[in-house]
């Protein structure tokens, strides 16, 4: 962490990251391919595992206080020499993790028909809504877990093995979706049942990892006991992650409700075209965002370490390496989207009225994609240097303070189009707000590294 040259460190800190996350948006991914493209009915089964779509979100936003509060602190209290610290944390996280997944999902449940129709359900795509968010829910513990203990595991320089988990179980979802939906008949409840046998499988690899021996992050009974010093440090840090996370879910109801409403002020049901419609602009979005944050997660372990250790060079030069690759691969992507919408449209359905949807405002939707890896290396930045009220900041900025305003104020002059036009807007003016913020802001951390260790800790406490 400390010496490898930082080109090669990234990359083989950042590339198995971005493979584990790639595999793991294959979960959602081949789950809509598959769902759409059922016959008769996948158009509106893809719409009804669309509005599922914000719930879960929302619960896997709790795991991220864990995979991205607890394994930033417990690498740079490796870099601090601070193993007992870091296990603390490991620990008190996993037992974090368990609590989520009870209560969130047990909530889930009972709330799902109120939750389903504020999103914006219909009588058409309710009931396929219901089937895959009522067994999904059963594997909430093997989501949370898997999700929320993996980046311990590149924390500690096991990038390839926290990949591997991750790998194996969406290897095995993309096997069992065709036999669970079409050869047993299962139709989407079959969809969602090969999923959480899936997560349970990555689930028994990543604490399998956590239990070995030769871990230096270990899972340990001794270490469980709830640390409170360590659970609010999580919880802190954390923050910001769930934030962006969970702000996610925000825009799901947010989105799907204007559009509903604002389609079928068009046509009777013209809506639901319009909600599917967003499922799959949100599915080709997934390819952009989903590889920068897996990046990302892969580099902020080494930001973090050198933070931890006051190497100041090695940390503004893993900074650069960061922006430099979100920004080109945003940048990349988004222009061809842009120019070949129904290619990726096609990807998830061959209806015609969704596809003409896509062709108009896929352009439109991504187009704030283009400078999203300055926000995004600018917010893992923060987040690695414990910046926590920051990254809090920016979470809540693109999603709440702007695109929620935007979803409702947009519509009014530009119809059921400007929903789509104010994911674009939103993003655009976050990255650029955050771009400025970190400009001025990352000098301030600089030159505070020169401060003597003891004095930087006062000053922090």
């Amino acid at each position: 962490m400390g010496t490898e040259k930082l080109w090669k460190l990234c990359l083989k800190m950042g590339l198995p990251c971005v493979a584990a996350q790639i595999v793991n948006l294959l979960y959602n991914i081949v789950d809509r391919i598959y769902i759409g493209n059922m016959a008769e009915i996948g158009d509106v089964a893809l719409g009804g595992l669309g509005l599922c779509a914000p719930i879960l979100t929302l619960i896997a936003a709790f795991s991220s206080f864990v995979s991205g509060g607890g394994a930033p602190l417990a690498a740079k209290a490796l870099g601090e020499g601070d193993n007992r610290r870091a296990q603390k944390i490991l620990n008190n996280g996993f037992v974090m993790l368990v609590v989520f997944s009870v209560v969130l999902g047990l909530a889930a449940y009972f709330s799902r028909r109120p939750l389903l129709t504020l999103i914006g359900a219909s009588s058409n795509n309710y009931g396929y809504a219901d089937e895959y968010l009522s067994i999904y829910l059963i594997g909430t513990l093997f989501v949370q877990l898997s999700v929320g203990l993996n980046t311990f595991l590149t924390a500690q320089g096991k990038s390839g093995f926290a990949m591997i988990s991750v790998i194996v179980g969406a290897a095995l979802n993309i096997a069992l979706d065709p036999l669970f939906i079409f050869t047993f008949g299962m139709g989407i409840g079959g969809a969602a049942l090969a999923t959480i046998i899936s997560q349970f499988v990555s689930c028994v690899l990543v604490v399998g990892g956590l239990l070995g021996r030769n871990s230096v992050l270990r899972l340990d009974w001794k270490y469980m006991k709830p640390d409170r010093s360590a659970i609010v440090a999580i919880l802190g840090l954390g923050l910001a992650p769930f934030v962006m996370a969970a702000t996610e879910s925000v825009i799901g109801f947010v989105l799907n409700g204007r559009l509903k409403y604002y389609g079928d002020m068009i046509g009777q049901d013209i809506g639901d075209h319009y909600v599917t419609a967003l499922a799959v602009l949100q599915s080709v979005m997934m390819l952009i965002t989903v590889p920068v944050q897996g990046f990302t997660q892969g580099v902020t372990p080494i930001l973090s370490y050198n933070f931890g250790a006051r190497n100041k060079e090695r940390l503004k030069k893993a900074y650069l390496i960061t922006l430099i690759t979100c920004w080109a691969y945003c940048c990349i992507c988004c222009i061809v989207m842009m120019s070949c919408p129904r290619l990726f449209g096609r990807i998830f359905t061959y209806d015609e009225k969704i596809l003409a949807i896509t062709d108009t405002y896929l352009p439109v939707f991504v187009a704030g994609m283009l400078i999203f890896g300055i926000q995004r290396a600018c917010q893992t930045t923060f987040v690695a240097v414990t910046e926590a009220k920051i990254s809090l900041f920016i979470a809540i900025l693109r999603k709440i303070l702007l695109l929620v305003p935007f979803a409702y104020i947009f519509p009014l002059f530009a119809g059921v189009g400007g929903v789509y036009w104010a994911e674009c807007a939103a993003d655009l003016t976050a990255a650029t707000l955050c771009g400025t913020i970190f400009f001025f802001k990352f000098r301030k951390i600089l030159k505070k590294m020169d401060a003597p260790a003891v004095a930087q800790g006062a000053e922090e406490a």
